[in-house]
């Protein structure tokens, strides 16, 4: 047991990769808000395209002049 732990205590108290997984969580954490919000948008900008396409459908052209 006394082996594992001198071999793993040196692994656990290095800190030289903690700044690496920070960017990234917080890449991450960026892109996830970023999908989160474009998902919103989606939503609701469906309705709006729906009723713009319903009201551009129902034009009538005239083909004289």
């Amino acid at each position: 047991m006394k082996l594992v732990k001198a071999i793993l205590h040196p692994m656990w108290s290095c800190e030289d990769g903690a700044v690496t997984v920070d960017w990234v969580v917080l890449t991450a954490s960026i892109v996830a808000l970023g999908m989160i919000v474009g998902a919103v948008i989606w939503s609701a900008s469906e309705e709006t395209t729906n009723d713009i396409a319903s009201f551009v459908g129902s034009q009538k052209v005239l083909s004289t002049f």
